[in-house]
């Protein structure tokens, strides 16, 4: 298994790299700040599965495909891409019976908003190649099962990023709470959700693999 030196090193990295603003930020700020602090975790939890995931498929050597086979690749993006604009064609289509929308999207099932930050993750190419190139780095070929040593890796970079991410989210749930933009413009958090899925897609979309 790595050792400590390994560790903090590897945790260094990832505390840059998780404080970088990016897509998953992207995310979880704004389910934060439109439906609230337990949703945002909940977005989290999520993504960290997903990063598990990643991490599984690398030490397996899955994520060895989208190097060796480029089409398998643009298949898993474009996939992304499409998922990302349904999301935000549900939101915006979502019908509050009434209720504001505001309230709608509480309403989200925790599977749901599980669901969605896991395959906004699993969908990402982009993640499945970050850890195949950084992970292997701090992986010791003699320290025992490349699974268990990737998982580890994993564990770090999710607890890495539950404190900056937390802390996205208590400060978009402390938002939400203040703004009073919520209830002058009842479609606002609709539309800023609906917003952050379309500009993720494009990204991924206008994204190249380096």
């Amino acid at each position: 298994m790595p050792d400590i030196s390994t560790i903090a090193v590897f945790a260094a990295a990832s505390l840059v790299l998780t404080a970088t603003p990016g897509p998953d930020m992207m995310l979880i700020a704004s389910r934060s700040l439109s439906q609230g602090r337990a949703v945002g975790f909940l977005t989290y939890a999520g993504i960290a599965l997903g990063t598990y995931c990643h991490a599984l498929a690398a030490a397996l050597g899955l994520s060895q495909l989208f190097v060796t086979v480029p089409i398998a690749y643009e298949i898993v993006r474009w996939a992304g891409c499409a998922y990302l604009l349904y999301l935000a064609w549900k939101t915006i289509r979502s019908d509050p019976f009434g209720a504001s929308p505001i309230a709608t999207l509480n309403r989200l099932s925790a599977r749901r908003v599980f669901g969605e930050g896991l395959m906004t993750n699993l969908l990402n190419p982009k993640m499945a190649l970050f850890v195949l190139a950084l992970f292997p780095q701090f992986v010791d070929p003699d320290g025992g099962s490349m699974v268990l040593q990737m998982l580890l890796l994993a564990t770090v970079l999710n607890g890495i990023g539950l404190l900056v991410n937390g802390s996205v989210i208590l400060v978009g749930s402390h938002l939400r709470a203040r703004l009073s933009g919520f209830r002058r413009f009842p479609k606002l958090p609709k539309y800023l959700l609906a917003g952050v899925f379309t500009a993720l897609a494009c990204r991924l979309a206008l994204g190249s693999r380096t």
